[in-house]
């Protein structure tokens, strides 16, 4: 049996409070709005009962943020692509952001088990005056419980049309681009930190956001397997390798601190689910 799940959430503004509100088909939830910020920001736990994907399951969302809203959007869990018999499974996100709204995208890990067949999509739209934060983190096996990734496909795909397109393909059979040191060097955990905005950052606030992540870089012990770039004027990007996600998602959690301080004055109050 495959599990097609549908989403589609909506933040809107009104009265000085971001408001969500979301349809749902098959297994994907939305829980409770929480407001540990105040009513500027609602937060939101995605949850998706199963647990994780097989060949034929799909997980189709879409998000819009209206004009002057601020949604963050993150998840219980992991999201797991097992070993798959019936072809691709596939975890799909289409957000757009209006005119002076702000998303953070931030799920947990995405573990690609041995002989999975997995497509993780994920594309931006952002108005001129919209900005968004998301990660993107992906595990390659369990190599701390012995199921390496040793065979398989996992698709990456992270799109801002028209401004930045990243994609990749891992196949677990190729020893050469996992293991190299121009690959990725025997790591097994990839980590993705993107700040983006639907206009060119000025000057100065670009060099204040590149500053500050890397000072954390900096402090922290992956500092010679990670670093930080802007790609794209409107774009500022994170990367991290590491052998496993625990030091990669503490990393990617001090520069996302960071870049909501220096970026937009915010203090880095975590989702609640972060500290259970």
């Amino acid at each position: 049996m495959t599990w097609h799940a549908a989403l589609s959430l909506d933040y809107l503004l009104e009265d000085h409070r971001s408001v969500a509100r979301y349809l749902h088909k098959g297994p994907l939830r939305i829980l409770k709005s929480l407001y540990p910020e105040g009513d500027a920001i609602c937060h939101n736990v995605l949850v998706h009962p199963p647990g994780g994907l097989v060949g034929g399951d799909t997980l189709d969302m879409t998000v819009s943020v209206g004009a002057g809203a601020h949604g963050l959007v993150t998840t219980p869990g992991a999201t797991r692509f097992y070993r798959s018999d019936a072809g691709l499974a596939t975890q799909q996100l289409h957000a757009r952001v209006e005119d002076g709204a702000r998303l953070e995208w931030l799920p947990l890990e995405a573990i690609a088990y041995n002989q999975c067949d997995a497509l993780n999509r994920a594309v931006f739209d952002l108005a001129p005056g919209a900005e968004l934060m998301t990660w993107d983190i992906t595990a390659l096996g369990l190599p701390a419980t012995a199921l390496p990734f040793v065979q398989g496909t996992f698709r990456q795909h992270l799109e801002i049309p028209g401004v930045w397109l990243e994609r990749g393909t891992l196949r677990g059979e190729d020893t050469r681009l996992l293991n190299s040191p121009l690959g990725l060097a025997g790591q097994r955990c990839i980590a993705t930190l993107v700040f983006a905005s639907g206009s060119p950052l000025a000057t100065a606030r670009l060099t204040q956001g590149l500053e500050v992540a890397r000072e954390c870089l900096e402090a922290h012990d992956l500092r010679w397997q990670a670093g930080v770039t802007s790609p794209h004027p409107q774009v500022m990007v994170l990367r991290v390798l590491a052998p496993v996600t625990e030091p990669a998602v503490q990393l990617l959690k001090q520069v996302w601190v960071a870049w909501r301080r220096a970026m937009w004055q915010l203090s880095g109050t975590p989702p609640r689910l972060w500290n259970l």
